[in-house]
């Protein structure tokens, strides 16, 4: 049944129109594609690896570096007369605006069923997305996606980064300083190997998936304003420092203690990564991390504080029309429950995924990407639920990810990724105590994926 249910599925988001609007041409069968390539004139693979968004090539982390401000789009330039001989220009607008759309429609099936309900979810649209974006000034650029999320049938900010760039001598070297306002710790990060943009590039939102996850993985996504300052120097040290506060979303006035997982003032974040750069690879390795008092609802004079220490490293290699790349993170939390909602007073929580990737040509590319989460045992954040819960107070979850993406266009992506659980909120048996094992939670997703 699953098989037919997947053939239908394929057939619906298939059947969603691809057809989008010529621009000006590289080569015949190519086709402008949006946002940044309309600004830059450049097809995605320039910035992205193998047209593999959002996976980025040098290119495209220096063009987030420096603000996401080349462009070749005619501008309105305005100069006040007595401010000219000294450079300084009143006005940029470019004239043609910079927007994106992108669209996907999804199929998503588990091995066994949700208890009580049909096998197969297609979401038509999965996610609907406006972005806007591009040079706003002479030294400032940024993005805004905006999304409408078919789960819930709701409409927010998604990703926000805006930058202020510009190049300075430091040490007798050249070094590019910057500053970012944003809305999710990482999503300003130029590596692929932070939580806002690592693998999974798209997953569910409909399959069960593990109850733990670390503070700076996703878990303030969209409920945090971000202040950094950031310095590339050499191309061969970068740093930067910031802090978060909570954004006070969907409340009249100042937040109060009905707003769980506020921030307590603001938590500190910071990165630090090491790149090297040689002909046809790239390589980086770095570390990041924040710390955070967050309080629970209802709870106003404590807090639980969480640390999270992380290192990264990434590896990219060309191989004529071919690329391989390797993305790896590896984040440790400390948890202290002062304010109390655990068993224990003190836990940790680490968690571990790399990807392997096989980029043949535009085409095709081949990933596979173990996963693994490990952490303290803890009866009360981890108690026995149906589907999601834990019978052994374990969060332990274990994993592997396949995925073949194809693109037949730059601007049109056809994915299928499957999950396989080892182990899952820390059993491979019976893991809920109502009878489901890890394996039942096996997903299979199918994502058309198109951008114009």
């Amino acid at each position: 049944m699953l098989g037919f249910r997947l053939a239908v599925a394929v057939l619906l988001v298939a059947s969603v129109p691809s057809r989008v609007a010529y621009g000006a041409r590289v080569h015949e069968g190519s086709e402008r594609v949006p946002l940044f390539a309309r600004q830059t004139n450049r097809m995605c693979s320039a910035c992205h690896v193998a047209a593999h968004y959002p996976e980025l090539t040098e290119m495209g982390r220096t063009f987030k570096l420096n603000g996401y401000r080349l462009s070749k789009i005619d501008s309105l330039l305005g100069d006040i007369e007595e401010n000219t001989a000294a450079g300084r220009s009143e006005l940029l607008l470019n004239l043609a605006n910079s927007l994106g759309f992108m669209l996907q429609s999804s199929f998503t099936g588990t091995k066994t069923g949700r208890p009580g309900t049909q096998n197969g979810t297609v979401l038509l649209p999965d996610q609907l997305s406006l972005f806007l974006g591009g040079r706003m000034t002479p030294k400032v650029g940024g993005f805004v996606q905006v999304t409408y999320s078919g789960p819930d049938g709701s409409f927010g900010i998604d990703n926000l980064d805006l930058r202020y760039a510009d190049t300075v001598r430091l040490f007798s070297k050249n070094a590019i300083v910057g500053v970012t306002l944003n809305n999710n710790p990482t999503v300003q990060d130029l590596w692929n190997t932070t939580p806002a943009w690592s693998f999974p590039w798209a997953s569910s939102s409909v399959a069960p998936t593990p109850a733990a996850s670390t503070l700076i993985d996703g878990t303030l996504a969209q409920q945090a304003a971000g202040l950094t300052v950031n310095t590339m120097w050499n191309k061969r040290v970068y740093g930067e420092v910031g802090v978060y506060r909570t954004v006070a979303l969907g409340h009249g006035g100042p937040l109060d203690s009905t707003a769980s997982g506020a921030i307590d003032g603001v938590a500190p974040y910071w990165r630090v990564a090491l790149p090297f750069p040689h002909g046809n690879n790239y390589f980086m390795i770095g570390t990041y991390g924040m710390s955070a008092g967050i309080y629970p609802a209802g709870v106003t004079g404590t807090t639980n504080r969480f640390t999270d220490v992380a290192v990264d490293v990434m590896d990219q290699r060309k191989l004529g029309t071919r690329a391989i790349a390797l993305h790896g993170t590896w984040i440790h939390e400390t948890q202290h429950w002062d304010a109390g909602g655990s068993a224990n007073a003190t836990n940790t929580l680490n968690t571990f995924r790399v990807d392997a990737q096989l980029h043949l040509g535009h085409t095709f590319t081949f990933v596979l990407s173990p996963f693994s989460t490990t952490g303290s045992t803890d009866s009360v954040l981890y108690a026995p639920a149906l589907l999601s819960g834990s019978v052994t107070g374990s969060p332990n979850s274990s994993g592997l990810i396949g995925e073949v993406d194809v693109n037949p266009w730059d601007n049109l992506r056809l994915q299928f990724e499957y999950v396989a659980y080892n182990k899952f909120n820390g059993s491979s048996q019976n893991y809920d105590g109502f009878g489901r094992n890890a394996s039942d939670n096996n997903t299979l997703f199918v994502v058309v994926w198109l951008v114009f």
